[in-house]
């Protein structure tokens, strides 16, 4: 009797799991279901319009400049998808883009192009012009025609010269230090030139010694006639206590046209004292249109101003609290290291010891000696001489 008890308890228990196992199983195929079941797409597959069994027909790009500029407009086109980029980002707790989402702004002064009509008219002109010269194509037949290299800077500079300076900037850093999050096309041409014969010329990060940079150099630019302009010397490399401040070398406000010694020298000009031991540093020289005249009172420096404190300086300050009356229009830098004057600068200048930077190299590292090195070369002794360890033997 107990045993037929316990065999019929057991047979309903095992009915009872098995109705629950079933019903577990039929809940599962139910969810899957659901899941695998596919909505419509919200818009266009991408490359869903390519007929895959003519791919002849497909517009060829003939160049990989044509293929870079369809990349980039591709890769710029809205899609209903969510790209990877857009899964990447991150925001701030407010709902703002990181600062280093932002674009760079543009504060430099405007291209203004000429009309098409103009350039169509102008080409067409030397066009019938070179045809109807017959030394040029006499020259141009026997191979002997040659461009002058002035024509050649002169065209560059009114075509793509502009933003070239301006990778060459980018490549240096100068934006980012001077004008963090911004930018400018240099349009106007900067020409500085120092010593008397103009020996030593200030292009885009070429290198000059203090020296050479001694005495104010000469610049000149194009500007018309009743224009005004401002013209910075600064160094973002030289501070001694603070790397987020400057040295300011040359500042001078309200220029008449291209007339440098014009205009008011708001800090007399200064030779470039890069420290010893902390290698090349960059010396910028920035022109600024200036839309009226401009009280430079507030950054009148006393002349001659040899103190350093003074002569601490920040471009972005300054261009914050003139920004309305001035605009950044030319551009050119170079590098210098240190030498001899450096010192006498310090000394008779600036009336302190002239800080040095040095370098301290770890020893270099040899590896145990060997009682009997093989495939050495002869002079392996000399390594381990005047040292603590024990030296095997002599050569």
């Amino acid at each position: 009797m107990a045993l037929g008890r316990v065999v019929r308890r057991v047979l309903r228990i095992g009915t009872a799991l098995r109705v629950k196992t079933s019903a577990r199983l039929f809940k599962t195929e139910a969810h899957l279901g659901v899941l695998c079941r596919r909505a419509a797409p919200l818009g266009p597959m991408p490359n869903a319009g390519i007929d895959l069994e003519n791919l002849e027909s497909l517009e060829k790009y003939r160049s990989y400049t044509r293929y870079v500029q369809v990349a980039e407009k591709t890769n710029n086109k809205e899609v209903w998808w969510k790209t990877y980029r857009k899964y990447t980002e991150t925001e701030h707790d407010h709902g703002l883009k990181d600062e280093a989402d932002f674009e760079p702004v543009n504060i430099g002064l405007p291209h203004c192009r000429p009309s098409r009509k103009v350039e169509v008219k102008e080409r067409i002109r030397v066009t019938k012009q070179n045809k109807n010269n017959s030394d040029l194509e006499r020259a141009t037949r026997l191979r002997t025609f040659r461009i002058p290299l002035d024509r050649v800077k002169a065209e560059w500079e009114k075509t793509n010269g502009p933003h070239h300076i301006q990778r060459l900037a980018e490549h240096y850093g100068i934006y980012q230090d001077l004008f963090p999050m911004a930018y400018f096309v240099p349009r106007v041409m900067l020409r500085v030139a120092y010593g008397d014969d103009s020996s030593a010329m200030v292009h885009y990060g070429n290198h000059l010694s203090p020296s050479q940079a001694s005495l104010a150099p000469h610049v000149s630019f194009e500007a018309e006639e009743n224009s005004l302009w401002t013209l910075l010397l600064t160094s973002p490399d030289e501070h001694l206590q603070d790397s987020e401040q400057e040295y300011v070398h040359w500042l001078v406000g309200n220029i008449p046209g291209n007339a440098v010694h014009s205009g008011q020298e708001v800090c007399q000009y200064i030779a470039p004292f890069p420290t010893k031991g902390t290698g090349y540093h960059r010396y910028i020289f920035l022109l600024f249109k200036q839309e009226v005249l401009v009280d430079f009172s507030s950054d009148l420096l006393p002349s001659p101003c040899y103190s350093l404190k003074k002569r601490s300086f920040k471009t972005l300050e300054f261009y914050r609290k003139h920004e309305d009356l001035i605009t950044p229009a030319g551009l050119a830098f170079f590098q210098s290291q240190w030498d001899s004057s450096v010192s006498d600068a310090f000394l008779t200048r600036f009336n302190m010891r002239e800080p040095v930077f040095e370098y301290d190299r770890p020893p270099v590292y040899h590896p145990p000696q060997k009682k009997y090195p093989h495939g050495q070369p002869l002079r392996y002794l000399d390594r381990y001489r005047g040292g603590k360890e024990h030296t095997y033997g002599i050569y």
